[in-house]
């Protein structure tokens, strides 16, 4: 990838729907069952609405009954960074990208093995890629691990 330079505030406000912007920088939550990817079952990888990085692929994603996309690990673990979060006067794990520091979600230890990780993530902070759309938007890289799953 190439280096990210975060925008400013008043340009990410444009480029951003108001959901996205208020998810990605404002810690904001949308609505479980009513929001673009916590049912969507094309094969692809998601990507961080703000910056491009790849954070997660279809192939992690399971239905967690929350009404969100929930995947069982990154895409990339480096792009992922954590930190406690108090919010709800109690301590959870908040997920960031870490090139963009968009507010992605959190994860919790409830999750299906094989990591026992629930990756709940907010859609609004996600940018779906296509398999058949990975080479022309510069992600060939990950081409193979749908051919992979495919055999």
């Amino acid at each position: 990838m190439k280096t990210f330079i975060k925008p400013a505030d008043a340009e990410l406000k444009q480029k951003l729907t108001p959901l996205q912007y208020q998810v990605t920088q404002h810690e904001e939550t949308e609505r479980p069952f009513h929001n673009e990817y916590w049912d969507h079952q094309q094969a692809g990888i998601y990507v961080d609405v703000v910056s491009g990085e790849p954070l997660f692929s279809s192939l992690d994603k399971f239905d967690a009954g929350c009404g969100w996309p929930s995947f069982t690990q990154p895409l990339e673990s480096e792009n992922i960074e954590t930190k406690t979060d108090f919010k709800l006067f109690m301590p959870r794990t908040e997920v960031r990208s870490k090139n963009a520091d968009s507010h992605l979600g959190h994860v919790f230890t409830d999750g299906p093995a094989p990591t026992g990780l629930r990756y709940c993530i907010n859609s609004a902070s996600l940018r779906f890629i296509p398999v058949e759309k990975l080479e022309e938007e510069g992600y060939a890289e990950y081409i193979q691990l749908f051919q992979a799953e495919k055999k």
